[in-house]
């Protein structure tokens, strides 16, 4: 029990401390952080950050965006804080951070870490798409089919509509609500730190308010030049070859799998002639669902599992049981991977940020790759979408090469099957001041693997490029594949 001292003492402190923070213009309140699809959270200090949601009209509409920032508790804070940029597009770096915590915590010790909730996503006058009914509909695994796709995107639309205009929800005016953000803020320097489609939103950035800039990290690497979606088949059959030339080479997986790479495509094909229904047990309820299984579908399936090196050692041994006419296993474990996928993912602001910036720019694949595992489906569903959202603009040169001198260090996974370290070695040839990290073994984002947020910490400290010691990097590998469900021992 607490004495009548030490309950006085607490007494005062909690009266003492401030129910609100300024910083520069800003009011801050306290707040807890939530996560999709999980009871963890994190204390923050929050605001309500408002824009025009159409610049070009100041007197227009005004939305909110949701502004957090996660405090250093060091006496002395430096003025350049961390800016977290959320991947997707679509998903909310309030919401994100959580995932990300532990690698900008050595970083936190010095610096606030500012998270804004992109406009559209989040707590940011989100452009939402599903609900329960739209759920139902999406949840078999098989192809969105263009029409399909189209009739969604109408009912989407409709309910978007309602409070905000799509047109305005682009990386364009997300940035220019970053330095506005910036200026309010006392026109402090920002550290970008870019994860996927967030490397897209600080190049972009950089490129418009390079004096706001003090220094950028980014984490699994789409330049400028890039039309998303594009690249998608041929990124994911690279990353699936590289990793199954693994197995290849190790006796027991070699032998317990054959060929891999040939077993996955037999099966797509063998599922394109059957589809295949098929009752697993819902992993959160246990309850009984019935689940539907074609070729594309399969393929959209693996590519969920190749974003990390964790699902990926699951993947021969998925295909191989899938393979002999028992999907379950690859499907049960599909409902985990989607459902913290898309909990997290706004796909209204997807949509105004690809039709808006990429669908005028798809091309059909060529030749060669339409036989891939993800075919050339992906590319006509945003294409049949993008003919109901509608359109934003985009800046001339949107998709020009970066060429700048600010200090970035860029991360790659080596079987990375969205964003492969080429994109990085293309990125950092227009950065006189970078260096590409690659992570051996790893898919898509590694700021959180191995010794990844030693080396973020010392780069933000120190801006130092040439000089890192990235030594460490050496031993991080691909988690070894399962050779059944027991795990990777034979």
């Amino acid at each position: 029990m607490l004495s009548l001292i030490g309950s006085a003492l607490l007494a005062h402190a909690a009266a003492s401390t401030p129910e609100v923070w300024h910083l520069g213009k800003l009011a801050l309140s306290r707040c807890e952080l939530t996560q999709p699809q999980s009871a963890a959270t994190t204390a923050a200090w929050c605001a309500d950050f408002a824009v025009p949601e159409n610049r070009d009209e100041p007197r227009s509409r005004q939305i909110k965006l949701k502004l957090a920032i996660v405090r250093s508790e060091a006496a002395g804070v430096e003025d350049d804080p961390v800016v977290l940029l959320a991947g997707g597009p679509g998903q909310a770096a309030t919401e994100s951070y959580t995932a990300v915590a532990g690698a900008l915590a050595p970083l936190r010790r010095h610096r606030h870490i500012v998270l804004l909730d992109q406009r559209g996503t989040g707590g940011s006058n989100a452009l939402r798409c599903t609900d329960k009914e739209t759920a139902e509909v999406l949840s078999d695994e098989q192809a969105l089919t263009p029409q399909r796709a189209r009739d969604e995107t109408k009912r989407c639309l409709e309910k978007v509509q309602a409070h905000a205009d799509p047109r305005f929800y682009t990386t364009t005016e997300a940035i220019r609500d970053l330095d506005d953000l910036r200026i309010a803020m006392g026109g402090v320097r920002f550290n970008l730190v870019g994860v996927s489609y967030g490397t897209r939103v600080a190049q972009q950035y950089a490129r418009t308010f390079p004096a706001g800039v003090r220094s950028m990290v980014l984490d699994g690497v789409a330049p400028n030049e890039l039309v998303f979606g594009a690249d998608f088949a041929r990124n994911l059959d690279d990353a699936l070859k590289a990793r199954f030339a693994t197995c290849d080479k190790n006796p027991d997986c070699k032998k317990a799998f054959g060929d891999i790479y040939k077993t996955l495509y037999d099966t797509r094909e063998r599922l394109r002639a059957a589809p295949q229904t098929v009752t697993i047990r819902d992993p959160h309820t246990w309850a009984a669902l019935e689940r539907h299984l074609d070729h594309d579908g399969f393929g959209g399936l693996v590519r969920l599992y190749a974003y990390s090196s964790e699902t990926a050692a699951l993947l021969p041994v998925g295909i191989s049981e899938t393979s002999r006419g028992n999907p379950a296993p690859l499907l049960g474990q599909l409902r985990l991977l989607s459902d913290n996928f898309e909990a997290g993912l706004t796909s209204g602001m997807s949509l105004s940020v690809i039709c808006a910036e990429d669908a005028d720019l798809l091309t059909d694949a060529p030749a060669e790759q339409r036989h891939l595992i993800l075919g050339e489906d992906l590319i006509a569903t945003l294409r049949a979408q993008c003919e109901v959202w509608p359109h934003g603009k985009r800046p001339d040169d949107f998709h020009t090469a970066l060429k700048s001198d600010l200090p970035t260090l860029l991360m790659s996974g080596e079987f990375d099957p969205v964003t492969p370290a080429r994109y990085g070695d293309a990125v950092a040839k227009g950065l006189s001041r970078s260096r590409h990290l690659v992570a051996p073994g790893q898919g898509h984002n590694v700021i959180g693997r191995g010794c990844m947020p030693k080396l973020l910490k010392r780069f933000v400290e120190k801006l130092e490029t040439d000089a890192l010691d990235a030594g460490c990097i050496a031993d991080l590998g691909a988690t070894p594949f399962f050779l059944d469900y027991n795990g990777a021992a034979p």
